[in-house]
């Protein structure tokens, strides 16, 4: 039999459990525990934390004054963090929670024609746009049998490029030249000449000054290209969390619209200062630095971004996403270590000459430097019947160059040769913000081709390339549509532009004769 004291200590368990089971009914069900954590220390655009030990990589810490950070040097005890706000409001001590999830961005319809950070904050001093849905900055890129092949061409509306450097949809063109030398201008020229083609455009800003943004914004807005184009946007001054993850978000932004089966062009501008400030926080973070004292996992941060545009196929879609990332060289130097490295992840690249710059050969594409990997495959045949012979002519022209630069004779094949090559520089000359359509593009070319142009003298050539953009107003209808068409041009139709064009030639030279300017 069980004494008394026993009975007693069974009843006050019996109590115990009683009023366990009413705490537990009492107490909310969604009730759960917080890992909470603290800051070690501070420095510009990093923390280190502790007691965080269930933390992931890349999962958002949220600090003190409504800052967020990324982890990302996950160590046994400590977590580095990238800051996505001011540093100067924390310090040792304060308090961090985890939030569960991923650094992600806001998608949706509601960016168009908006310009924000790479937190989805307005910086166009509107209300925030009202998106529901939110896709991670860092995703995997698409598989190989996701992706179709690039046979649509994304026209830029410069000559030099859609004729001798075509672009296609879901195409890596680098843009790449020393500093003020016209890389923001070839791509900011192609988003407006998307107007009408159904192609949504993103410019990403990462690390400019605010008055270049605020210039490349007036641009796009004077030309009524905000309609469809969304701008994110990191200064200089901002944290180098900000300018790391911009381009990843603006990315997740353009793969939502290429999921659902539109067309996008992106801008990235520009990598350098990208690869900067991942720099910058590898070493606070103190990863081993390797060449020019990049750490060594430089490669993959920008091929990972670089291999999400792509083209989908039809099953999928069928949208596409292309990327035009601007880097800046130093001195001209393109086997420098970035500029090798994206030369080797893009398809290509577009190198701007600082020498064709100053003589004032713009734009200052060096066509023999530049080259487009994926070519006539992503071109108009319309293009490709006026455009086949001009790279291999010019490239003849670039080297006699140098010789009657120095007097020497030449025989008369060749200075025929340097006589066409001048008008084929001339004609591939053309202003910034005045893109070209598909039309106006090929019947300067096809006179050019034709030798239309060999007659006239070099200063008139701007007045008779505007003489020949101006007969595209008499041609039939169903002629311009061909020439926006994929199929090559016909002899008839090459004859009829060609008659065409050389009518208004005529009248040009009977006018600029009368007026006494036909004078080289």
């Amino acid at each position: 039999m069980k004494s008394n004291a026993e009975f007693e200590l069974n009843n006050l368990f019996d109590r115990q459990y009683e009023l366990l089971n009413q705490l537990r009914e009492t107490v909310s069900p969604d009730l759960s525990v917080q890992e909470v954590g603290y800051i070690i220390s501070v420095s510009t655009g990093i923390a280190t934390v502790s007691g965080l030990p269930g933390v992931g990589y890349e999962e958002l810490i949220k600090f003190p004054h409504d800052i967020y950070g990324i982890a990302f040097n996950i160590d046994e005890e400590l977590v580095g963090v990238l800051l996505l706000g001011p540093f100067e409001q924390l310090s040792a001590g304060d308090e961090v929670q985890r939030t569960g999830r991923v650094m992600d961005v806001a998608v949706g319809e509601g960016l168009l024609g908006r310009v924000i950070d790479p937190l989805g904050r307005p910086l166009d001093g509107q209300k925030p746009p009202q998106l529901s849905e939110r896709i991670p900055v860092e995703r995997p890129a698409p598989e190989i049998m996701q992706r179709a092949a690039v046979n649509r061409p994304l026209q830029t509306g410069w000559k030099v490029i859609d004729a001798l450097l075509p672009i296609g949809r879901g195409q890596r063109e680098l843009i790449m030249g020393d500093r003020n030398t016209g890389k923001t201008t070839i791509a900011i020229d192609a988003m407006l000449n998307q107007r009408g083609k159904d192609v949504i455009c993103i410019y990403c800003a990462i690390g400019q000054r605010a008055a270049s943004v605020a210039k490349t914004l007036a641009i796009l807005r004077k030309n009524n290209t905000m309609d469809y184009s969304i701008v994110m946007v990191s200064e200089g001054n901002d944290p180098p969390g900000f300018n790391y993850i911009a381009p990843y978000a603006a990315t997740s932004i353009a793969e939502y619209f290429m999921q659902a089966g539109r067309d996008v062009l992106i801008v990235y501008d520009d990598l350098t200062q990208h690869a900067r400030a991942y720099r910058e926080l590898s070493l606070l973070l103190r990863r081993p630095p390797g060449r020019e004292a990049f750490p060594g996992d430089i490669f993959y941060i920008h091929s990972r971004l670089l291999e999400r545009a792509t083209h989908l196929k039809a099953a999928l879609g069928g949208g596409s996403l292309t990327a035009l990332p601007i880097l800046e060289t130093e001195s001209q130097n393109m086997s420098a270590y970035i500029p090798t490295n994206l030369i080797s992840i893009t398809d290509g690249q577009i190198y701007l000459s600082p020498t064709l710059f100053e003589l004032g050969i713009l734009p200052a594409i060096d066509v023999g430097k530049s080259v487009s990997r994926v070519g006539g495959k992503a071109q108009h045949g319309a293009f490709r019947s006026v455009a086949g012979d001009l790279k291999l002519a010019y490239a003849q022209f670039e080297e006699l160059e140098t010789f009657a630069r120095f007097g020497a004779q030449l025989d008369h094949d060749t200075l025929k040769t340097v006589h066409r090559g001048q008008r084929i520089r001339a004609c591939l000359k053309q202003s910034a913000n005045s893109p070209m359509s598909d039309a106006e593009q090929i019947s300067v070319l096809l006179a050019l081709t034709a030798g239309l142009f060999d007659p006239i003298p070099l200063s008139l050539m701007p007045n008779a390339e505007h003489a020949v953009r101006m007969t595209c107003k008499q041609m039939p209808s169903a002629l311009l549509n061909r020439l926006a068409g994929t199929d090559p041009l016909t002899e008839a139709d090459q004859l009829n532009i060609i008659n065409i064009t050389r009518r208004a030639l005529t009248e040009f030279e009977q006018t600029a004769t009368t007026q006494g300017t036909g004078h080289e």
